[in-house]
């Protein structure tokens, strides 16, 4: 690979092309003409080849002056976009934030329009994970994680108390017809959520309902897998309002029977170190505890 020529050299060259001058080129990069001229004349010799034609009057390219013209004013124009892009006034600024696949596809994608809106200028990177414990990604700037909250990393921010609720389909519901409870439920087509499994026997326990789920139907690893087998009229599932809560808005799925069991485990927010004072993350940060904020002061 040829050695790259000095990017004066290159910076000259474009300026005169562009203005088919050295007097102009010169005057624009704040040079003297024969600064331009010797700049011009050390990259031809780098390049072994003539790249303008001098005449009595100015200068035009030659045909290989032309075509490197193009490549080279591409270049800085490259250059300067990213630049721009990255580093100026206008660059956005990036949070990325990780979340459970429920919590994510559930709770924050479908409202982040609203912090788009608010803070168009910054960028949300979000993925997702089955079971996050650790910032083992040390670009990560926000962790929202489901459990105790006895993470010892990071800012911690418990994000509120949450129930678990029993959901269907309104035309699985009707199938009881007057038959329907929440025991006939439990004896029906129960999705159970994986690491939940056993929300029927403590909602059974506190409200003395004698339910026995048969847990062998289906079983799923997230909340969002067992909210799209009800929604599709696979049965009833015990998931978090919270969870829930859109497809109950939309009509997809109603509450059919009016018990709820309050869940030890919650949604906890948590800032990596490193990221704390960046406005961006806590706007980010500020707006997620309002949206739960919302959800956990809401009708249950």
């Amino acid at each position: 690979m040829a050695k790259l020529p000095h990017v004066t050299w290159l910076k000259a060259f474009e300026s005169a092309a562009r203005h088919s001058s050295f007097a102009a080129a010169a005057e624009e990069l704040g040079l003297t003409p024969a600064a331009i001229s010797q700049q011009i004349r050390n990259l031809e010799t780098h390049l072994g080849a003539q790249l303008f034609t001098r005449l009595p009057r100015g200068v035009v390219l030659s045909d290989i002056g032309l075509a490197y013209a193009q490549t080279v004013r591409k270049s800085f124009d490259e250059m300067a976009q990213a630049t721009s892009g990255l580093f100026g006034k206008n660059s956005k600024r990036v949070v990325r934030v990780r979340a459970s696949i429920s919590c994510a596809a559930l709770v924050i994608a479908p409202r982040l329009a609203e912090f788009k809106a608010a803070h168009p200028d910054i960028a949300v990177r979000l993925t997702t994970s089955v079971w996050a414990d650790r910032f083992d990604d040390e670009g990560l700037d926000v962790d929202i994680r489901y459990g105790m909250g006895d993470w010892q990393e990071g800012n911690t921010v418990h994000l509120g108390h949450e129930s678990a609720i029993p959901v269907c389909r309104p035309d699985y519901a009707a199938q009881f017809g007057k038959d329907l409870s929440i025991q006939a439920l439990a004896r029906g087509k129960v999705v159970q959520i994986i690491g939940s499994e056993s929300d029927w026997q403590k909602l059974s326990d506190l409200h003395g309902l004698d339910l026995r789920p048969d847990p062998a139907w289906l079983q799923a690893d997230s909340s969002l897998l067992a909210l799209q087998a009800v929604a599709a009229g696979q049965g009833v599932t015990m998931v978090l309002e919270s969870f829930a809560r859109q497809y109950l808005e939309q009509g997809i799925l109603l509450v059919p029977a009016p018990y709820q069991l309050a869940k030890r485990r919650s949604h906890y927010l948590l800032r990596n170190r490193g990221a704390e004072q960046r406005e961006e993350v806590t706007l980010f940060c500020n707006w997620v505890q309002a949206l739960y904020h919302g959800i956990t002061a809401g009708p249950g």
